[in-house]
């Protein structure tokens, strides 16, 4: 009973704090809470028809429809947007701010915003888990994660003890593991999702970015920016067991549906870096991008990857051929 009580106060403090910062960011010239900290982020709708794309450094979030090139409509009132997630029915997709400190539940037909969750300025990385029941958030700014009640739109939980969580957060696929990112002391912290407990941690990283996690639950990859790396991690024995040379500056580590390939998005030289998890051996170097960082998504039969470019243009890459076949472009005509 205490610990609701203390979550209704939270919940209370943060939507006071959240209408002030919005009632003056319209008085303001785009005040960013973090904005030297820049991410992008990229949602595929599940029945594939559409992505949903941002980059920090923008005020905007463009949704595009896939069945017709380059028709999108943008959404404006963001100021700094994080992370973009969909629900698992796709019915409504997510959207976190950590200058206005919300994240916003958005009605994928209307595209109109139908609950806001304050959740305080920092708010960051995003995931949900697979009943659509849960949604966990990072705080940069406070070092906690917050599991939200998606019936109510509510915290159920504030989990502290981590180190500036910023995007990175994962569910194993058994959803009773969490993995947080921190930016400090560049770590993975692992989280008991029964208890809302931190259990155990995983350390040696170097400038750690994006993460993903084999279907078994037994492997983690994870992107070493700071020395062109992607660490695999034995997550029984919590221990970094490889390291693969990549491209760049790379800021993906993203895991195709059939668990096969790796492809590790390179900031630094515009490409992608396709690993062989048998191997573990890089056997592609596929060029033609624009600065991709870790919004890499794929289709469920794995024939096609979406890379988020810098200028918020979308590459629709064919694994195959590895060729780009095609650009969504969010300078075209707004038709949709």
């Amino acid at each position: 009973m205490l610990l609701k009580s203390k979550l209704v106060i939270v919940s209370a403090l943060f939507t006071l704090a959240t209408n002030s910062m919005l009632s003056n960011a319209a008085e303001q010239t785009r005040w960013t809470f973090d904005g030297e900290i820049h991410n992008n982020s990229l949602a595929l709708s599940p029945d594939e028809s559409t992505a949903i794309v941002s980059i920090s450094d923008q005020p905007k979030v463009i949704v595009y429809n896939l069945k017709e090139l380059n028709k999108h409509i943008t959404l404006e009132s963001y100021i700094t947007p994080r992370n973009i997630i969909f629900s698992p029915s796709g019915n409504d997709f997510y959207v976190s701010d950590s200058s206005l400190g919300v994240v916003n539940k958005v009605d994928t037909q209307s595209l109109k915003t139908i609950a806001q969750m304050p959740l305080g300025a920092g708010a960051f990385g995003t995931t949900i888990s697979q009943d659509g029941k849960t949604l966990y958030v990072n705080n940069q700014a406070a070092s906690t994660v917050t599991a939200v009640d998606l019936d109510t739109n509510q915290p159920k939980a504030v989990i502290t003890g981590f180190a500036q969580p910023r995007q990175g957060v994962r569910l194993n696929p058994q959803n009773d593991k969490l993995f947080v990112t921190n930016f400090l002391g560049d770590k993975i912290t692992i989280v008991n999702t029964a208890t809302n407990k931190i259990e155990s941690e995983i350390k040696g990283f170097n400038k750690l970015r994006a993460i993903s996690i084999t279907q078994d639950g037994k492997t983690l990859f994870a992107a070493n920016s700071g020395s062109n790396t992607i660490a695999v991690v034995d997550i029984d024995k919590r221990q970094i067991i490889n390291t693969i040379k990549v491209g760049k500056d790379p800021y993906g580590a993203a895991l195709t549906p059939d668990g096969k390939h790796v492809y590790s998005g390179n900031l630094g030289d515009n490409s992608l870096s396709e690993i062989d998890v048998s191997t573990m051996q890089v056997t592609a170097t596929i060029n033609g991008f624009k600065e991709p960082r870790q919004a890499i998504v794929f289709t469920h039969d794995g024939q096609y990857a979406y890379v988020l470019n810098v200028d918020l243009s979308i590459s629709k890459l064919d694994l195959k051929s590895k060729k780009i076949v095609q650009t969504f472009n969010p300078s075209s005509q707004n038709l949709r």
